[in-house]
């Protein structure tokens, strides 16, 4: 029998208080396509191949029903990071994007063993990146 192995990350989860303010940007700024939004639960956005779950973790550690099949309550207190794969020619686009929209740019560098990295905040003050894959040697 084969070794089960993970294929990759399907999805990942970020927790913010203000869902409006997360949908307004991570929608409206960094221009993710919505799936859906719970109430004042979640909010969810396609991220290439993956998803990114915005949760509210005061909504999270209650039980919930999705469908016919319970959730396990879950969440978390503080900030979070999660880094976006971005092609090098795009990471440029994706500062001046940003400074447009009045999101300050934290850290702006190059790894020594190449590619780019910019981080910035999203509204709850959760650590964002946006990384050319080199980072990691992908």
């Amino acid at each position: 029998m084969t070794q089960p192995h993970l294929e990759g990350i399907l999805e990942t989860a970020l927790y913010a208080y203000d869902l409006d303010a997360a949908e307004a940007f991570y929608g409206g700024i960094l221009g993710l396509q919505k799936i859906s939004r719970g109430g004042n639960r979640h909010v969810f956005y396609r991220c290439g191949p993956g998803v990114l779950l915005i949760f509210n973790s005061e909504e999270t550690v209650k039980p919930h029903e999705s469908g016919a099949l319970p959730v396990p309550p879950h969440g978390t207190k503080g900030h979070g990071h999660v880094c976006f794969h971005v092609s090098g020619n795009d990471i440029e686009a994706m500062a001046h994007k940003l400074k447009a929209a009045g999101v300050d740019i934290e850290a702006d560098f190059h790894w020594p063993s190449g590619g780019r990295s910019i981080y910035f905040r999203d509204p709850a003050g959760n650590s964002l990146e946006c990384a050319e894959p080199r980072i990691w040697g992908l």
